[in-house]
């Protein structure tokens, strides 16, 4: 049985990368920017939203990733630069130099992000301002960075592992606007180990697979996801198939992570579909089941409401269902048997639904395939969140 990837208690950077993130006058007072940079050329690659409307940054980002090196990643919250035309681009590409220039590198090897509202022009100036002088307050506790990229988190996000003598660390954001069909919200991955870029990018997407596509808080897509990752080389090479493991397995760390903040959550919601006609078909089914606002409000309520979960796995037209082959439980409990409510002790079912992870498992007997997704329950905080969002 393979060993579980034991997470560092406090999470750290792989040898040669620092950050830094401070408060440019985009926020009132937390911090707004952050820059990620390491002491050397890295080997890069990176994935993008699949939104038709992507943000200036990745249009930049894609040009970027092009040549497989990066030196650093700027990124800055409040203000996504979206919908913002090329005077957008050419502000994204402003903080891209004035990046570079503040690291002592070339633009073409600094990747952008930002994110917040749309459709606001970005204020490129205070930002070009700001950058000066972070490159002596670069540390290496990654949370300092994960700061600087929140919106609506609640927290900072960061983990770290090792793989043989290297070193993995994941740093995101994400609570609201996650669906993603590529990787997710604004994730950053930084590693000491020998990989080049197109290895990099076979596995980043062998990684986000069944992660990050696997995440859904809202089913809304954002026009800004982009998930990237960075290899020094300081640690020397590394074993793929173990580097990968661990990859992956920071990946579902995070992803959790990030769907227990969905806003206004109080509840980590893991779907597990098997038995699947085929593993297509166990992701739409999944996906069916955490997207569903039903199903959702059956895990805010504690409310075992069997019928919401069956309508969520028969709305899946597309998919081999057959009913008289389908099982279902809720944290263990089977409460579907063979496409029928079976008699359960709905005190016991109510009070597994009240704890912070609910686990909803789908047998459905036809094929092999399986998938697990993952989100988070629908409450009032959710929509007070987003009722208010453009103008908070």
């Amino acid at each position: 049985m393979t060993e579980p990837v034991a997470f560092h208690a406090t999470p750290r950077f792989p040898r040669g990368f620092r950050c830094a993130s401070r408060n440019v006058g985009l926020k009132p007072s937390a911090r707004d920017l952050t820059l990620f940079a390491s002491d050397r050329d890295a080997a890069a690659a990176a994935v993008f939203t699949r939104n038709h409307f992507p943000g200036a940054p990745v249009i930049l980002g894609r040009e970027t990733l092009r040549a497989g090196v990066l030196r650093a990643v700027i990124a800055n919250s409040k203000v996504s630069n979206v919908a913002t035309g090329q005077a957008g681009v050419d502000n994204a590409r402003r903080m891209a130099r004035a990046a570079a220039l503040e690291l002592g590198t070339t633009a073409d090897k600094v990747l952008v992000s930002s994110t917040g509202v749309i459709g606001v022009p970005l204020p490129i100036e205070k930002i070009e301002r700001g950058v000066v002088g972070m490159t002596a307050e670069l540390q290496d506790d990654p949370m300092v960075g994960a700061e600087g990229i929140m919106t609506t988190d609640s927290h900072p996000k960061a983990l770290s592992a090792s793989v043989g003598e290297a070193t993995i660390t994941w740093v995101a954001k994400g609570s609201g606007m996650i669906e993603p069909n590529m990787a997710t919200m604004l994730s950053y991955i930084f590693t000491d180990a020998a990989l080049d870029a197109a290895t990099l990018d076979r596995l980043l997407r062998e990684a986000v697979s069944g992660t990050f596509n696997m995440l859904s808080v809202d089913t809304d897509t954002s026009t800004s996801d982009t998930c990237a990752i960075l290899a020094n080389g300081a640690a020397g090479p590394v074993d793929e198939a173990e580097f990968l493991r661990v990859l992956r397995a920071g990946c579902t760390r995070m992803t959790e992570v990030l769907a227990r903040d969905g806003e206004g959550a109080e509840h980590l919601l893991r779907v597990s579909v098997r038995g699947a006609l085929t593993a297509l078909e166990a992701r739409v089914v999944a996906k069916s089941i955490v997207n569903s606002p039903l199903v959702k409000t059956m895990v805010h309520g504690a409310d075992p409401n069997v019928g919401r979960l069956l309508m969520a796995v028969g709305k899946c037209f597309t998919c081999t269902i057959v009913p008289a082959s389908t099982d279902a439980w809720i944290n263990g409990f089977q409460v579907v048997g063979r496409g029928e409510r079976l008699a359960f002790d709905d005190a016991v079912v109510r009070e597994t639904l009240s704890r912070e992870v609910v686990d909803i498992e789908v047998s459905l007997g036809v094929g092999d395939g399986s998938a697990t997704a993952y989100g988070c329950d629908l409450t009032k905080g959710y929509v007070d969140e987003n009722a208010a969002y453009y103008s908070s």
